[in-house]
């Protein structure tokens, strides 16, 4: 043995498998014939011969201990099927090394070896719609989804009765074929999933009539999801392995629960706050009352009659678009803390149907006003109009 390729790797002889590789990345990249022309042939196959040996922890001891893993026996002729032969390499490994393991095109890295049939299945998203009750204080529903489970026949196995998958004759169970090209360099040879077991290395003769071999079917089933109190449109519920059952009865994915919820006749939502309207008469507003207001309480199933509704104080002179709040009487906040307000904008209702009694009655209090004929006077207020106090009221 005269070559040293620890010295052609340029590399310690205790180097790590990591060091080795990017020392191989580094010289492969600047000796590949189409980067440095047709005369670094050689010099490219000793870098790569000399990769080979020491990617491989076997080789590499064999290689240590003054072997020649490379040319087994007297000049036995090419590097056997890890490297070259014939004057070809094996492409598959070039590209490994140089792009860390995995394909440079296919972003997801090349998996050597047969795969297998048992893997983890895909994360669901479903959809629940709330009222804004339910939203508010909680609720646990049931929820009807179409999803993966494990089969039923065969528990996940994939193969019909007491019969089990058998080894590829195609691949010999490796999972995977080699193709070879001829090229300037020689014959190259890539590694590719083998199409009559898909990479899985065994085929099943006899599948599950039920499932088709995959160990698993499609069916509807109904879980239960607890829906905490305070949460709002477009917040997702996490729920761990209740989604899709992988194929071969893999473990399954998770499950997630994006809620919406539906506007109410009533209230409206500000974040913890609800916002509601009533209408007062003119003369409450006028000289003062109080009214009892609904509140969200009313529309839980299990709602209490002394929380159903609220006493609201109205001072005397109130106008159109005043807001009155009611401490704690909003929504949960989701992690706890306590409860948003109620916010009450009131809208004085003035009469439109009046009989002669009150038209007179009417009269009397503008003439005792001075807001009758000519000496009635519109003014504009310097505070804020009525639709600005609107508006303020419902949040914008």
């Amino acid at each position: 043995m005269s070559t040293d390729y620890y010295e052609v790797l340029g590399v310690s002889r205790d180097a790590s498998a990591d060091e080795i590789k990017k020392a191989y990345r580094k010289k492969a990249m600047r000796l590949h014939p189409d980067v440095a022309g047709p005369g670094s042939e050689e010099a490219f196959k000793e870098v790569q011969e000399a990769y080979e040996v020491l990617q491989d922890p076997q080789k590499r001891a064999i290689f240590d201990r003054g072997g020649d893993p490379a040319h087994p026996g007297a000049g036995a002729g090419g590097f056997g099927d890890a490297g070259f032969s014939g004057g070809g390499f094996d492409f598959t490994n070039l590209v490994d090394a140089m792009f860390g393991g995995g394909s440079p095109f296919g972003g997801g890295g090349s998996q050597r070896g047969p795969r297998s049939r048992v893997r983890r299945g895909q994360d669901a998203l479903v959809r629940l719609r709330l009222t804004l009750a339910e939203a508010a204080f909680g609720v646990t529903k049931p929820l009807d989804i179409d999803t993966a489970v494990v089969c039923p026949k065969c528990h996940g196995k994939g193969a019909q009765g007491d019969s089990e998958p058998v080894t590829c004759s195609t691949c010999d169970g490796a999972g995977e074929v080699i193709t070879v090209q001829r090229s300037f360099l020689g014959d190259i040879r890539t590694t590719q999933p083998c199409p009559t077991c898909r990479g899985y290395g065994t085929v099943i003769p006899n599948p599950c009539p039920e499932c088709s071999g995959e160990g698993r079917v499609r069916t509807s089933r109904t879980i239960n999801v607890k829906i905490p109190a305070g949460v709002d449109d477009g917040n997702r519920i996490h729920l761990d392995s209740q989604g899709e059952v992988g194929p071969g009865g893999g473990p399954a994915g998770d499950l997630y629960v994006e809620l919406s919820v539906a506007p109410h006749e009533v209230f409206r939502r500000d974040g913890t706050n609800l916002e509601m309207a009533i209408e007062v008469p003119m003369t409450a507003a006028a000289l003062g009352t109080t009214v009892s207001v609904r509140t969200l309480e009313a529309d839980r199933e299990d709602f209490d009659e002394d929380q159903a509704t609220v006493s609201v104080e109205i001072p005397a002179g109130t106008q159109s678009g005043a807001r009155i709040v009611v401490e704690g009487r909003g929504i949960p906040r989701l992690r706890g803390g306590g409860r948003g307000d109620l916010g009450v904008a009131l809208l004085v209702k003035t009469p439109t149907k009046l009989d002669s009694h009150q038209k007179e009655l009417l009269r009397e209090f503008a003439a005792a006003r001075g807001e009758t004929g000519a000496d009635a006077s519109v003014r504009t207020s310097g505070s804020k109009g009525v639709f600005s106090r609107l508006k303020e009221a419902f949040g914008g």
